[in-house]
């Protein structure tokens, strides 16, 4: 059996599933806010109650939203600000006596569509949350890539390919920079730009409800076809660098059902290609792919998960 837990700004939730993917058990508690050890706590507690009602231990994965820097051995890059400069990995480890393996949750989300999501069997699956951030996920052969310093798939912090003069500077990111791809393509960035040119105040669902009808709501529908340019130019950029076999969309924008028709559409002006094969899907396990992808981050062969 394996574990999964996904530490979340407002909840964590956790799972058992079986050796074959299947769901056993489900449960989810609040975030302690801004409380390390109350996090800690939290996560123990979880898993052992986890445990109790499946009937069994397992091994357990988590995802946060950061990384374990390799060169400090401490969170870094989180924003759940609180766990940065911890050991999270040796104080998990301490509170329920077992081997933990963390990750950052976009690599589990696409390590989970991977395995056994919209992108099962693909060699190369490029995994993409788009909320109310901008995170990536690299898996090659089921497997997910750290990298040598932990950012590998943090194409949200480079700045947009080929910017427009009106695109330039772009706006302030949160990472110290400007003009990064996430100021353009998260949630927020979306009802921004849509504010920015029409002076509506809407939700990125409002936006995509309106733009379905464009002799109705045209400015609604240009908001969109900027947002699709921009999305193609960013993706274009890592089919150029890792060429996919799939990319993966997860998070709230990716309920937009256009993108999946119209970003392919795009991407090939920005391509060092004459034809472009690599695949554009929803995810298959919706908000539970990055729970699922933390219990995947032990291998499917027990003996070796039994030997941490």
């Amino acid at each position: 059996m394996r574990i999964g837990v996904d530490l979340g700004g407002t909840k964590i939730e956790a799972i058992a599933i079986s050796a074959k993917g299947h769901e056993q058990v489900r449960k989810r508690v609040t975030t302690p806010k801004n409380d390390y050890p109350g996090i800690v706590r939290a996560i123990a507690d979880l898993v052992m109650s986890v445990e109790e009602e499946a009937g069994s231990q397992g091994t357990v994965g988590v995802g946060i939203p950061g990384a374990m820097s390799p060169a400090s051995g401490l969170v870094k890059n989180a924003n759940t600000t609180c766990l940065i400069g911890e050991a999270l990995d040796r104080d998990l480890e301490a509170a329920l006596e077992r081997p933990v393996r963390i990750m950052n949750d976009a690599n589990c989300f696409a390590l989970s569509e991977a395995v056994d999501g919209a992108a099962q069997g693909a060699h190369v699956v490029f995994g993409v949350i788009i909320g109310t951030g901008c995170g990536g996920g690299t898996v090659v052969n089921g497997q997910a890539l750290m990298g040598k310093n932990a950012i590998a798939g943090e194409w949200g912090h480079n700045p947009l390919p080929w910017p427009t003069d009106d695109e330039r500077p772009g706006d302030s990111c949160f990472c110290g920079r400007g003009g990064c791809i996430e100021t353009f393509l998260s949630g927020p960035a979306l009802a921004r730009d849509h504010k920015y040119h029409t002076g509506q105040d809407l939700s990125p669902q409002e936006i995509a409800g309106q733009a379905d009808n464009p002799d109705i709501h045209p400015d609604a529908n240009a908001t969109l076809r900027r947002y699709e340019n921009r999305m193609a130019r960013a993706l274009a950029s890592i089919i150029n660098v890792i060429d996919p076999d799939v990319i993966v969309l997860g998070g709230g924008v990716s309920n937009v059902d256009r993108l999946y028709r119209n970003v392919p559409k795009l991407w090939g002006d920005y391509t060092f290609s004459d034809a472009i094969t690599t695949r554009l899907v929803r995810a298959k396990h919706g908000d539970s792919s990055g729970v699922r992808g933390a219990a995947w981050l032990w291998p499917q062969d027990p003996q070796i998960a039994s030997s941490g």
